[in-house]
Order: C-alpha cells, then sequence, then structure tokens
C-alpha cells in the first residue's frame, strides 16, 4: 500500500530495500539495449522548411527514455543505486557487443542467404562500439549527478528543472561523444551531416525530455508513494567507481 514518502539521505539509501526498483533497472537496460540494436548507426532525415533536409539518428526515437528512466532512478533511489543500474546497463552493452561480433563472426550455413545483410545489421565495428560504450558512462553519470545536486540545491522543488538540466548536460556529451568517435571520416558521413547529426540529437533528446515531463512527474510520483522514501544525495560519495555507501543487502 502506498505511504507518504519519508526524506532518507545518501548513506541509508544504498541499503534500502526497493519492491519496484528491479523492475525500473529492466526497463533501463531493456531501453539501452534496443537503442543500440535497433538505430544507433542508422542515420535519417526531415525536410525544414527553408532549410531543406536535415539529418538524424534513428536511434532518437527512443533512446531518449533510457536518459528519463536514469532521472527517475536517481530521483527516487538516489544517486548510488543509479550507479549501480549504470555499471549494470555498461556490462550489458559489453556483453552485447561481445556477442554481436561472436555471432557475425560465426560461419553461416550454405544456404541460407542472410550474412551480408546480417553483417551490415549487427555488424558494427569495434569503434563503433567504444564510441557507444564511452558515451553511454559518460553521458549517464553525468546526467545523474547533475540530477542528484541540482535536487539538493532545489530542496526537492521543480522536479522539471532538473530532469531537463540534467539532460542537456548529460545528452550533450553523449551526442558529443558518440557520433564523432564513431563516424568521424568515414564514408557516408561528410562533416556538415556529422554535426548536423549531433546537433539534431541534442536538440531532439532534450526535447523529448521537456515534452515527456507530465509522464515523468507521474512515474516519480507513483514510485515516491509506493516506495515510501524521497531520496537526497546530502552525503553520498559521487564516485562512478563506488563509494562509501554500501549496497542493498549487504
Amino acid at each position: 500500500m502506498a505511504t507518504d514518502p519519508r526524506k532518507i539521505d545518501g548513506a541509508e539509501l544504498a541499503h534500502t530495500h526497493f519492491r519496484l526498483f528491479p523492475y525500473v533497472m529492466a526497463a533501463f537496460v531493456a531501453i539501452l539495449l534496443l537503442s543500440n540494436i535497433i538505430g544507433a548507426s542508422k542515420p535519417s532525415y526531415v525536410t525544414l522548411p527553408g532549410i531543406g533536409q536535415w539529418s538524424f539518428g534513428a536511434g532518437v526515437l527512443f533512446f531518449p527514455i533510457s536518459y528519463i528512466i536514469g532521472d527517475v532512478l536517481t530521483e527516487v533511489y538516489g544517486y548510488a543505486n543509479a550507479r549501480r543500474v549504470i555499471w549494470t546497463g555498461f556490462a550489458a552493452l559489453v556483453f552485447m557487443a561481445f556477442m554481436a561480433w561472436v555471432v557475425v563472426a560465426l560461419p553461416p550455413a550454405q544456404s541460407w542467404p542472410g550474412q551480408e545483410a546480417y553483417e551490415f545489421v549487427f555488424g558494427n565495428s569495434w569503434r563503433i562500439v567504444i564510441a557507444s560504450i564511452a558515451a553511454f558512462w559518460v553521458g549517464e553519470f553525468a546526467n545523474s549527478y547533475v540530477l542528484a545536486k541540482m535536487k539538493v540545491w532545489t530542496g526537492g522543488k521543480m522536479l522539471w528543472s532538473r530532469t531537463i538540466g540534467s539532460t542537456v548536460v548529460g545528452q550533450g556529451l553523449d551526442s558529443l561523444i558518440f557520433y564523432p568517435l564513431a563516424f568521424y571520416g568515414l564514408a557516408g558521413w561528410p562533416i556538415e551531416q556529422l554535426w548536423q547529426v549531433v546537433l539534431s540529437q541534442w536538440a531532439i533528446k532534450t526535447a523529448w525530455e521537456a515534452l515527456l515531463t507530465p509522464v515523468t512527474y507521474k512515474v516519480v510520483g507513483f514510485l515516491k508513494r509506493h516506495e515510501g522514501v524521497e531520496a537526497f544525495d546530502d552525503d553520498t560519495d559521487f564516485s562512478p567507481f563506488g563509494g562509501r555507501e554500501r549496497m542493498q543487502g549487504e
């Protein structure tokens, strides 16, 4: 049964049991993997009046949802628990990249005609893999850090300011790292299109966050009521590599 949230700090958050935390973590990892499988390397475009074709990455259609879930994780469960989820997503990305390489490298049966298409869709170069993992790691930790700090500064008020503000920073770093590192100098990615995609990704991701603010409010409110907590990272160690807080269940 839902209860009124009580304020707890970073040290207590790190070893508090949460009923819905595993489901939020699963949603985060699922969206992260799908965005990297389906949309990471495909550029698309829209035709803008007076400008013409404007390029954007197809993954922008749903990848920002992982950042929204990341905001929810930090807002409801605190930075230390969000850090666990980010590292879980990082490990899942590495495993996915390795298994994609293994499966693509396996010799196809002689009767199967899809190897070339399979290689084109799933055979990302290690340059793209490294770019994706690096951009995710930097962007997500920056997003979580900014949101946690802003929550303390605002006293837990103005949720919209920290969800959008953290996304401006996190998504900006993500786009700035991923696309140049993955595609700079490659055929089919002229420099003008590359920077169009970087700017488009950053702008569209931030716009997605702003547009879905009412949904974020509802999800955050639901989770806080059912978990019965209001997280504040007053004494949290913000190192990405772990801090003095103990993990849940220890």
